[in-house]
């Protein structure tokens, strides 16, 4: 008898709303599912702008950094090394190499004492040939130490390209002495203080070809110190050594 009453009292009194489901399953016939908030990518169904740089068999890399204009790579070799030769590392530079390099040539003359009484005393018909041809050699003596230090950061198991380990190598070569060569104009190569910083530019010059043949080639300091070793000694003999 009782359960005949609750039967018919369950169909005089219905249950006003369905009992609750499970989230995510359909209450009733024809409903969407709740989205769920913690699934990949945007619950409300915008693309993740990232999704193809994530990881997966198919997932790509970031696009690199383009290359530096040359105002920002000539101050970032001096004030921003690391950064600079992070960037730099897969593309060449001859434009900012070869002009810097040749320009520095025609200056360096100049920080030569003899070399800039002599070339003061002759007329700029003559005084030109000769700068053009020190231009010229400058670029060629500093292309072929930096190629040197390319092989030889290869020969230590470096990875790096030909053309932006020369081009970064001969603006080293070059920016880190001009602060020197600007005071041996005005003082002479044989004043202490020229000398002095000479020194220190040089010294400077060496942290940073070590810094830039680690990063290029992705070999230890040690390792790009020694393949830098020649060009170093080059810098000293042909520039620095005329003024010691």
């Amino acid at each position: 008898m009782a359960v005949f009453r609750r039967r018919r009292d369950e169909e005089r009194y219905p249950q006003p709303y369905p009992p609750p489901q499970p989230y995510g399953q359909q209450p009733y016939p024809g409903a969407q599912p709740a989205p769920d908030p913690y699934a990949a990518g945007d619950p409300y169904g915008a693309p993740d702008p990232y999704a193809q740089y994530g990881p997966g068999p198919d997932a790509s890399a970031p696009p690199p950094e383009p290359p530096l204009p040359w105002r920002p790579l000539l101050t970032g070799v001096v004030f921003r090394p690391s950064a600079t030769f992070w960037r730099m590392r897969d593309y060449p530079m001859w434009g900012p190499a070869l002009i810097v390099t040749f320009l520095y040539g025609l200056v360096a003359v100049f920080g030569l004492d003899e070399t800039r009484e002599s070339i003061l005393d002759t007329t700029a018909s003559t005084v030109a040939p000769y700068l053009l041809v020190t231009g010229v050699a400058m670029v060629l003596g500093a292309l072929v130490l930096s190629t040197v230090t390319h092989n030889l950061a290869r020969q230590a198991g470096g990875n790096g390209l030909w053309a932006p380990t020369a081009g970064l190598a001969m603006l080293i070569m070059t920016l880190t002495d001009v602060p020197r060569l600007a005071l041996a104009i005005f003082l002479g190569g044989a004043d202490p203080v020229v000398q002095t910083l000479g020194w220190a530019t040089w010294l400077f010059a060496g942290v940073l070809f070590t810094m830039m043949v680690s990063r290029s080639h992705e070999i230890a300091w040690p390792r790009a110190l020694a393949a830098s070793a020649i060009q170093l000694l080059g810098l000293l003999m042909l520039v620095k050594l005329g003024t010691f």
